[in-house]
């Protein structure tokens, strides 16, 4: 089958940044040279100032603005207990559910944990895992509004919170899909040189996925953030219609993104097809293997460069289960296309809410307790044991390729909590455990509750910035917990007799026991809930020497309560509150030392109600996890009347995803119809552009020497 012929793109440009052949710690892959501060300084930002100043002072250019599939404006309630009048947008919920009840009885809050030194003494271990473990899945059509507008003008918050990631794991994966994919379609241009636009559908029907139109400016937009920070990604293949395939991102995606291109995404929860109308019924995982036979041939007859990069089947887990997949031979049939298997799954969905026809709505304040236990990861990953290892006996990574706290946009006051970072770091760490090799946490637009971070609307732009989810934290936490190295192997302590709510993992790098992570999901705000864990490493019955360390280093990931949004620190440090992130953590680093007994050989470690702690068993471990230092993009730029980023108004055209019009870029941030100058159509951003856009990108000079 031959892939569907499309008009023709224009010629591939070349990006001028300099590349240099040494890897990141632990990642193996090539990186990008940050360009310096002085050179930045010096040869960027003096002229752009003064262009921008002289721009200002022209007078404004009057500039109408229509919105696609935009949300309306954010509401003003504010945050009390309980809350349930809210109604602006998902995203800025106010919400706070109360925290269940304690346990009855509790769990004991003095006990021990025997481990052993070395990893050869230990059973169970999983695969070898990296610390990019937890990465994102962005949904196709919020890009402009999450990642960046084009080529030319990347989100600096994006780009800070992906280092912050990156610096700690070696790199972040990415993927660019979701539902949207598979209605997408590649064309030369859009009217006034937007780079993407969504379709509008009936919103009372979650079935009805609209049509997406983009431009090879999302890709240049991609590459030009790998070029900044060590990002990976993986695109989706639509397969909406499989007689006619559009394979134009399979070309463009590899000519553009090159090594920094993980795959291609085949289809997106076919399993789903036939309920929500897209094939015709009676469709099942046969005629899902022919499709993905189809797009092979078709791949194969473009000579593009790489063939073994596809993935899939990507179900829901709804209406088939993998091994249906696997039954029909797909792994040995593709087996030499194949990159990963994937899966997809949420642990439950808040449909009913959204959607006339789906039911009685749940009550996040009845669901919230199911969160918050360590069964509730066990059984989540439970029916995914089996493919793990199929995965693991035919030499392929097993990744959840996209989930969060509940489909459908996730629950209010339980996505947008501290509880669903811990249960989020505890499914993370269980999933590694169980040979995932990755997870990708899914990223809507504002009119979800579940994203780990939220771009400020653009009305608000001018006063606002964005907003960090408590749930991010856990990406941060599960980055840190397996460490840089990619040859980290966890396992499951079962601690505290396998108390569900004080569950526990050991991690060991290179050989050796290297951290432990503790959780505690109870919420106590006195204290008593509050336990101990005993840690002792060889001695006593274990027939090896005495081996624990004369100290451990501790840093915690803490909140007031498991209902709790923005009091939120790890080590000490926050995000920031609600439209107050920057997407860099603010205030000092804490990381408590605690004093061991050699000669008892223990070391107690204290984990709050609630809370996670990250123990540090040498300094070795630690600096395989603590970044020495985090390459940070400013968000201020000359041209700013408040705390926004506003820049070069010719280049700040589609401020947060609305668009200008006929050929002029506006904004609707502040001042936004001033100097919306025209852009020449098929003109595209050169470096200095690029720079501008991100606001006056400031590469700290440890960072720089870092890499260099």
């Amino acid at each position: 089958m031959q892939a569907n012929p499309s008009p023709p793109l224009p010629p591939l440009r070349p990006w001028p940044v300099a590349r240099v052949t040494n890897g990141h710690k632990g990642s193996g892959v090539p990186r990008y040279r940050p360009i310096s501060p002085t050179f930045f300084s010096a040869t960027i930002m003096a002229p752009l100032t003064f262009l921008c100043t002289l721009l200002a002072a022209l007078g404004s250019v009057q500039a109408a603005v229509t919105v696609h599939g935009q949300a309306g404006p954010v509401g003003s309630a504010t945050s009390t207990a309980s809350d349930s009048s809210y109604t602006g947008l998902a995203a800025y919920d106010t919400r706070i559910l109360d925290p269940p009840p304690l346990p009855d009885p509790r769990p004991a809050t003095q006990f021990g944990i025997q481990l052993a030194a070395s990893a050869n003494d230990v059973q169970g271990l999983s695969i070898p895992l990296s610390g990019a473990f937890w990465g994102f899945s962005v949904e196709m059509s919020v890009v402009t509004q999450v990642i960046g507008l084009n080529g030319s003008f990347i989100h600096p918050p994006f780009l800070n919170l992906m280092s912050l990631v990156a610096e700690r794991a070696g790199r972040v994966h990415v993927r660019v899909g979701g539902n949207t994919q598979d209605f997408a379609r590649m064309v030369p241009s859009l009217e006034d040189g937007k780079a993407i636009e969504k379709q509008k559908v009936n919103t009372n029907n979650p079935t009805q996925t609209p049509g997406l139109l983009y431009t090879t400016e999302i890709l240049y937009l991609l590459s030009n953030i790998s070029s900044l920070t060590n990002v990976k990604w993986y695109l989706g293949v639509p397969l909406n219609d499989s007689a006619n395939l559009a394979l134009d991102i399979v070309e463009w995606g590899e000519r553009i993104l090159g090594d920094n291109l993980l795959g291609f995404q085949v289809g997106n929860e076919p399993d789903l097809y036939q309920r929500h109308g897209h094939r015709q019924p009676g469709y099942g995982p046969y005629d899902y293997f022919g499709e993905f036979g189809d797009v092979v041939n078709a791949i194969k007859a473009m000579n593009v460069p790489v063939t073994n990069n596809l993935i899939g089947p990507s179900l829901a887990t709804g209406d088939w289960r993998p091994e249906d997949v696997w039954d029909t031979g797909f792994i040995p049939a593709y087996q030499n296309e194949l990159g990963a298997l994937t899966v997809e799954h949420y642990p439950d969905d808040n449909c009913a809410a959204i959607y006339e026809g789906f039911g009685t709505p749940v009550d996040p304040q009845q669901e919230f307790p199911r969160y918050l236990n360590h069964t509730a990861g066990k059984d989540l990953i439970s029916i995914y044991l089996n493919s793990s290892q199929i995965a693991q006996q035919v030499g392929k990574p097993f990744i959840m390729f996209e989930t969060n706290t509940a489909s459908c946009g996730g629950f209010p006051g339980i996505s947008t909590s501290f509880g669903a970072a811990l249960w989020a770091l505890d499914y993370g760490l269980q999933m590694g455990y169980s040979n995932f090799s990755h997870a990708l946490m899914h990223v809507g637009g504002q009119n979800v509750y579940y994203n780990p971070f939220t771009a400020v609307p653009t009305n608000q732009s001018a006063f606002h910035e964005w907003t960090v989810g408590p749930i991010y934290y856990s990406v941060l936490a599960v980055a840190e917990t397996l460490g840089s190295s990619n040859n980290s192997r966890i396992i499951d302590l079962n601690m505290n007799d396998g108390n569900i709510f004080t569950p526990g993992y050991a991690v060991y790098e290179n050989g050796n026991l290297a951290r432990l992570g503790l959780i505690n999901f109870m919420t106590d705000p006195s204290g008593a809930s509050d336990y101990t864990a005993t840690i002792s490493v060889g001695g006593g019955q274990s027939g090896q020497p005495n081996a624990t360390p004369a100290q451990v280093k501790v840093k915690y990931l803490v909140a007031p309560s498991v209902g709790d949004k923005w009091n939120v620190t790890w080590g000490g440090q926050s995000m920031g509150g609600q439209f107050e992130a920057d997407g860099r953590l603010k205030g000092e680093l804490k990381i408590d030392t605690v004093q061991c007994d050699q000669q008892a050989n223990t070391c107690q470690v204290k984990v709050p109600a609630p809370g996670y702690a990250l123990v540090f068993m040498s300094e070795e471990a630690m600096k395989e996890s603590e970044p020495a230092s985090t390459a940070t993009f400013g968000t201020t730029a000359i041209t700013k009347y408040k705390n926004t980023a506003t820049i070069d108004q010719a280049v700040l055209a589609t401020s947060n995803g609305n668009k200008g019009m006929q050929g002029r870029y506006g904004s609707t941030s502040f001042g936004s119809g001033m100097n919306a100058a025209p852009r020449a159509a098929g003109a595209y951003p050169s470096a200095v552009a690029l720079l501008a856009a991100i606001a006056g990108a400031e590469v700290v000079r440890r960072a720089i020497a870092r890499h260099a």
